[in-house]
């Protein structure tokens, strides 16, 4: 039999930064990656979409990210959504996506949707609504949306919903967001 191997350092967690940045994709890097991030939740794990999840709403669409920080150097988007002005006033939001490894982060989400509805507010939004998958709905109640209907969606189930623009205050400085830090476990 043989012995067990010596281990000089007990196994490790996978590195997660303690910070991050949510903030509107000015960068073309940011705005590549925000696209990745959407292919590889979308398409490669829930398999919503064959190969590509865009759509003609990405060429009008304004794009979040929440990027994670390294010290003060930014380091990869693990998180986006993106929104867009349907008619005056009327926002909507959609592909909200955020890393399998940083989801357990719960500001990442509920960060990128403040962000969201925040941005089209001081863009004249009067109302914003989004189609959110089932599973997803609890955390846009917690942040004060209220569910219209329940639809059928790729094939999956989803919450027509709609933010109460009472709790979100505009954003004037999308491009710089805000930062959040990540609970320690």
């Amino acid at each position: 039999m043989m012995p067990e191997p010596l281990h000089l350092f007990p196994p490790s967690s996978p590195f997660l930064p303690a910070s991050f940045q949510i903030k509107l994709a000015v960068e073309p890097w940011e705005r590549a990656a925000a696209a990745r991030l959407r292919r590889q939740v979308f398409c490669t794990e829930q398999r919503l979409f064959a190969g590509d999840d865009g759509d003609a709403i990405d060429r009008v669409a304004l794009t979040l990210v929440a990027v994670s920080l390294l010290g003060v150097a930014p380091g990869d988007v693990v998180g986006t959504v993106r929104i867009h002005e349907a008619e005056p006033g009327l926002w909507w939001g959609s592909r909200l996506a955020v890393d399998r490894a940083h989801r357990r982060i719960g500001a990442l989400g509920s960060g990128l949707i403040r962000l969201a509805v925040s941005t089209a507010r001081a863009r004249g939004c009067s109302r914003f609504l989004a189609h959110v998958q089932a599973a997803n709905a609890p955390l846009f109640h917690r942040l004060h949306w209220r569910s219209l209907a329940e639809i059928d969606l790729h094939g999956h189930p989803h919450h027509h919903m709609e933010a109460d623009l009472d709790f979100y205050p505009p954003a004037r400085a999308p491009e710089t967001g805000f930062m959040t830090l990540r609970r320690a476990a």
